[in-house]
């Protein structure tokens, strides 16, 4: 790629993340069948393309806020007539219901807690993460080594929001999951990042489709 269409990539990636001046970011103004889900459309479709070719029997989100990305990811099962979504998150609300969600109120990073999600849903083969909670450094790298071993060979580990801390947006961020994920693909190299999954230019989550492959 040539450094003036990743300038334009990049350039139009912090507008869409930081949002037009005096007009706040633009990704939080995104909902899915009225519930707010802060994601990047495109990434969306990727999830979509992923569901389809993997079939998940168990999706397990974390970092719920109002539910609309679970809602999303139900709701493509739906269509598929396969999978369970199951959502953690620290603070409990009122959220929307749905046969294939499950809402689960604690930390992601606590072990007994996410040992209990799997042993109760042994009966899953394929199982897809998305890591979507707290975005500092140390909370990604425990959740990346507490769900890795339970993501079937062939799925994925999503590891969202890899853009922040100047990858390319929001440099005042601070370590967050970009720098995890390099650590974690330096240690574990039964993972592999998918950049095919990137290619819509744009994606929130750099270097975070995380393929297992042994």
């Amino acid at each position: 790629m040539k450094d003036a269409e990743l300038k334009i990539i990049n350039d139009f990636h912090n507008l869409y993340h930081m949002g037009l001046s005096g007009k706040g970011s633009i990704y939080k103004s995104t909902t899915w069948m009225g519930v707010p889900c802060f994601k990047c459309p495109l990434d969306m479709w990727i999830y979509q393309e992923i569901l389809l070719e993997i079939k998940p029997d168990l999706i397990v989100e974390t970092g719920t806020y109002m539910g609309g990305s679970a809602l999303y990811l139900a709701q493509i099962c739906d269509i598929l007539q396969n999978g369970k979504v199951i959502t953690i998150d620290i603070d409990k609300r009122e959220r929307r219901d749905h046969p294939r969600v499950e809402y689960i109120t604690g930390s992601s990073i606590d072990p007994s807690l996410v040992e209990a999600i799997f042993v109760n849903n042994s009966t899953a083969k394929k199982v897809l993460v998305i890591l979507d909670s707290d975005h500092s450094e140390q909370h990604v790298i425990k959740e990346l080594e507490l769900f890795s071993k339970y993501v079937s060979v062939g799925s994925y580990m999503i590891v969202e929001d890899s853009n922040l801390n100047g990858h390319p947006t929001y440099s005042s961020h601070g370590p967050g999951p970009w720098e995890a994920v390099q650590q974690f693909i330096k240690k574990y190299k039964n993972f592999e990042v998918d950049k095919n999954r990137e290619r819509f230019l744009m994606t929130f989550n750099p270097n975070g489709y995380l393929k297992k492959i042994n």
